[in-house]
């Protein structure tokens, strides 16, 4: 009767490398409109069992019912896989996507994910009786409080907490307080030597 495009739509999605594959418009809108197709024709014969209890349409009926809930289901498991990948980019990435992923979310998926780091922002900032604590760090202790670190790009200026300005060009080396690093490293900015 039909393809299952929405299986497709995930098995598409899985077998991705990316850390978030360009979002799959056409094959959401495939799905949605088979699902659309199936269910005119469903209500059709729905609607001649209904007036005739004619008993040779509903296991049409009932088969065509179940494949659009399989359909539905499955267009939800791929927006919710997006989701969650996004969910994991925020804690490793940060509250700034780089535009290599940017490029391949849509805009729904970006205001969800604003929303979602506003939200991680401001629980953040609450904790530790308004002091705040960043919870995308290491959960493991640190060896040590300072980490030498390679600068992979021209950043520009750096600023400590102890209001130290550090010069970050590409190939510099640098002995910098973990802590503040982090989320350079995270970035793709920095680079941890060992």
């Amino acid at each position: 009767m039909t393809t299952d495009k929405g299986f497709e739509l995930i098995r598409e999605f899985e077998r991705s490398t990316d850390p978030i594959p360009q979002f799959n418009d056409d094959g959401v809108r495939s799905v949605l409109e088979d699902i659309s197709k199936i269910y005119q024709e469903n209500y059709a014969h729905a609607t001649t069992f209904t007036e005739t209890r004619d008993r040779k349409f509903l296991p049409l009926v009932m088969y065509r019912h179940k494949l659009i809930q399989r359909q539905k289901r499955c267009v939800l498991a791929y927006l919710a896989n997006r989701l969650f990948r996004l969910k994991a980019l925020r804690w490793h990435v940060g509250a700034t996507l780089p535009p290599e992923i940017k490029s391949c979310i849509n805009e729904p998926e970006s205001m969800w994910f604003n929303k979602y780091s506003k939200i991680l922002a401001e629980y953040m900032a609450s904790i530790h009786e308004g002091y705040g604590l960043n919870l995308t760090n290491d959960i493991k202790p640190p060896k040590s409080l300072y980490i030498e670190v390679r600068c992979l790009t021209d950043y520009g200026k750096f600023e400590l907490d102890n209001g130290e300005i550090v010069l970050l060009k590409k190939n510099s080396q640098h002995y910098l307080p973990k802590l503040q690093c982090e989320q350079l490293i995270r970035q793709g900015i920095l680079q941890h030597i060992t």
